[in-house]
């Protein structure tokens, strides 16, 4: 058939791309540093690398010592210069779309600049790689037979002024597409580009429900959405009744610890059907999972990112401690510090992760810095969370849909304590055996929590609600941040979501 000889073709094309990442993992450290080299070369004209004195940067040394840490807050007056149309500020080549990013935390909207070198060089080229890397592990694959079901995009792509874009970064790469990528996907560009959410699900369901769909790409929690509708629709006890060829989901966004029990449901045949995680933001795609049955992913070191890292302990202005790649450990809980080929110099990204492996570096998600709980020293982060929730999970027999937590503030002589709120898709039959295993699994992973939870001292025992269905997708709504990457803020150190949560909850009682 023709589409088997479409497949193999495309297939060989692919994996020709793996030669060059056994390259930079058996180089990693020289890969970087010319890479460093060559980002900063390139910008010596542009006016941050006028200010900085890139023209006099000879090694890594002299760029930790002139160039400067930023967030987006601190750049923010420079990005809007370049989105009125001023080029040349922070990178060489003309830039005319961003990518709009609200975070989770922060409603204020975040554009991070999209060159076409970080459109290419990063975004494109890594979409290739997680096929190379998937064909990689799964010769026989026949994943270009059928389509590619993409799930993003919440955001039409809007003009700022003649010269600049704006949108979702999944918005704006189905507008770049190659047109081999668009013959191979799904839904179309139109309605993978729809701006309501509500009405985008089902118009996507109608348009995908009898294609051949062979693999799926989208945030765990959009898509598990997507699939229960069809699954409604069509009647179907699960999703490869309707898509039998089905063989790939690439996810990324969240963790997807709290998802996996849930799509093992709809998805039973596991001897054919493979997961595998990404992880990519605005600002950059940084890792893929490299071997199917690892929890790990592969940092890419050749996509025009340079990486340094700051433990999380020492994450306090002036960064006296901040490191390059060559000398992380594994354990260490690393705030991520990128420099691109989009302009972003030494910008933190808000994101942490612990490497697990340094020849290869392979690492796993920790967290975001914004995202844990550390009112009373007990340093909890998501990734704790996640894994906790997932083994009472297991315990109980229940399945977590969402949840949130923040810290009920110590009053008097009193213990504080950790309040969750958690939508289950399949109860347990008891919440307060479901809550004792929380806590108990909390301290397993977590000495940190386990210190201050001992005889209630600084941490009682935590409170949990069951939420009504509904209550997270219903403050997403009244967020205006239905679909795409958008999702709730699993930890945080303030009481704001989780008590916009509970009052939603009380109304749904």
């Amino acid at each position: 058939m023709l589409s088997d000889i479409f497949n193999s073709f495309l297939v060989w094309v692919i994996k020709k791309r793996i030669r060059q990442i056994e390259l930079f993992m058996e180089h990693p450290d020289e890969v970087q540093i010319n890479l460093l080299a060559s980002n900063i070369s390139k910008s010596v004209k542009t006016e941050y690398g006028r200010r900085y004195g890139f023209d006099n940067i000879e090694n890594y040394a002299d760029f930790a010592r002139d160039v400067p840490i930023v967030t987006y807050e601190e750049i923010e007056p420079e990005i809007e210069r370049i989105r009125n149309g001023e080029q040349n500020i922070l990178w060489p080549s003309e830039i005319r779309w961003f990518a709009k990013s609200s975070g989770t935390t922060n409603a204020k909207s975040k554009y991070i600049p999209l060159s076409s070198d970080a459109l290419e060089d990063c975004h494109f080229k890594a979409g290739k790689d997680m096929l190379a890397l998937y064909f990689n592990n799964k010769n026989e694959s026949k994943i270009f037979t059928g389509r590619s079901l993409r799930l993003g995009g919440s955001t039409q792509i809007s003009s700022i002024n003649n010269q600049s874009y704006f949108g979702d970064l999944s918005a704006i790469l189905i507008e770049n597409f190659p047109v081999w990528v668009e013959l191979r996907s799904t839904p179309s560009r139109e309605i993978s580009l729809m701006p309501e959410w509500e009405s985008k699900m089902e118009a996507i369901a109608n348009s995908t429900m009898k294609e051949d769909v062979t693999s799926l790409a989208g945030v765990p929690s959009w898509m598990l959405v997507l699939m229960n509708h069809i699954l409604k629709k069509t009647g179907a006890s699960n999703i490869q009744e309707i898509w039998p060829n089905l063989e790939l989901y690439l996810h990324g966004g969240v963790s997807f610890e709290p998802f996996r029990r849930q799509f093992d449901t709809i998805m039973p045949d596991k001897n054919n059907f493979h997961y595998m995680e990404i992880y990519n933001a605005s600002e950059g795609f940084f890792g893929i999972q490299d071997q199917l049955n690892s929890k790990e992913m592969l940092l890419m070191l050749d996509y025009g990112i340079f990486y340094e890292f700051i433990p999380l302990d020492k994450m306090q202005a002036p960064y006296d401690y901040i490191i390059p790649l060559a000398e992380v450990e594994t354990g260490v809980v690393y705030v991520v510090i990128i420099s691109t080929n989009g302009g972003l110099w030494r910008y933190n990204i808000g994101d942490t992760i612990t490497f697990t492996s340094t020849r290869p570096y392979r690492f796993q998600i920790a967290g975001r810095t914004k995202h844990h709980i550390n009112v009373f020293g007990e340093e909890l982060m998501v990734g704790n969370a996640d894994r906790a929730l997932e083994m009472a999970s297991e315990e109980s027999d229940c399945l977590v849909k969402e949840y949130s937590a923040a810290p009920v503030f110590m009053e008097g002589n009193e213990s504080g304590a950790h309040e969750w709120i958690v939508e289950f898709s399949r109860p347990p039959k008891n919440l307060d055996v479901f809550t004792e295993a929380l806590d108990r699994h909390l301290k397993t992973l977590n000495s940190d929590y386990e210190a201050k939870r001992h005889k209630n001292m600084a941490l009682k025992k935590p409170i949990l609600h069951q939420a009504h269905e509904g209550v997270f997708y219903q403050w997403l709504k009244n967020k205006n941040k239905l679909g795409g990457q958008h999702k709730v803020p699993r930890l945080s150190n303030q009481r704001d979501v989780l008590n916009e949560l509970l009052d939603i909850h009380r109304k749904m009682a």
